[in-house]
């Protein structure tokens, strides 16, 4: 279909659809730059603790229920996949099976967030959270109960930020939805859903960094 046809897939600053995309693209790609950076200055002071404080970090992360997080990551790995048939769809124009496909990103991800306040639920009666509610006393008198404690609040720092850029995630993801249900949407310019793809696949390698750095420190 020739930009003629839908002049207003174009914005006035672009010259044609493919500059448009590819404008797109790198902006989101630097947005993802910082990201690394925000994400990379919390992995940096996390490993620097974790070799400084090891006996009692470890102690720490044998409280976390590690078969939630593995589920959890069966759960994001599968919605990289729907988000990627979400994509593909698009670019294929069928506009039914993108939005199938965004719908079941988004159960999946509803679905990880359950499961994760499952878990803070559980670490809340535990004693485990920082400051707030945390009652936590060793057997072991070579763990210190202070550097157990910059464990919890390292791992609910770094959790937190991670749930809540799935929930921005999802609330674009439902926007698409729903621009796409109503015809606001057009296919023939992909970018939106391209570049919410690229989001969600970045969120996604976030938490594989983090499950095996918290759950699987022993």
């Amino acid at each position: 279909m020739t930009q003629q046809a839908h002049p207003y897939n174009v914005a006035e600053q672009f010259d044609d659809l493919e500059q448009q995309h590819e404008a797109a693209t790198l902006g989101m790609w630097a947005f993802l730059a910082t990201e690394v950076l925000f994400f990379g200055a919390l992995f940096t002071g996390y490993t620097v603790y974790r070799f400084t404080y090891a006996h009692s970090w470890v102690d720490a992360s044998r409280h976390l229920k590690e078969s939630l997080g593995g589920i959890n990551t069966l759960v994001l790995l599968t919605s990289s996949l729907t988000m990627a048939l979400a994509v593909r769809e698009a670019q294929l124009m069928d506009r039914k099976r993108t939005i199938r496909f965004l719908l079941m990103t988004i159960g999946l991800g509803v679905l990880f967030l359950g499961i994760k306040l499952t878990e803070y639920k559980t670490e809340w009666r535990e004693g485990l959270v920082p400051r707030y509610h945390f009652n936590y006393v060793s057997t072991d008198p070579a763990v210190e109960t202070p550097k157990v404690e910059l464990f919890m609040t390292f791992y609910f720092i770094m959790t937190m930020l991670h749930a809540t850029h799935m929930i921005i995630g999802l609330g674009v993801l439902a926007t698409l939805c729903v621009l796409l249900r109503r015809g606001h949407l057009d296919l023939t310019v992909p970018n939106f859903i391209e570049m919410t793809g690229l989001y969600w696949h970045f969120v996604d390698i976030v938490w594989i960094f983090l499950f095996p750095l918290l759950y699987l420190v022993r």
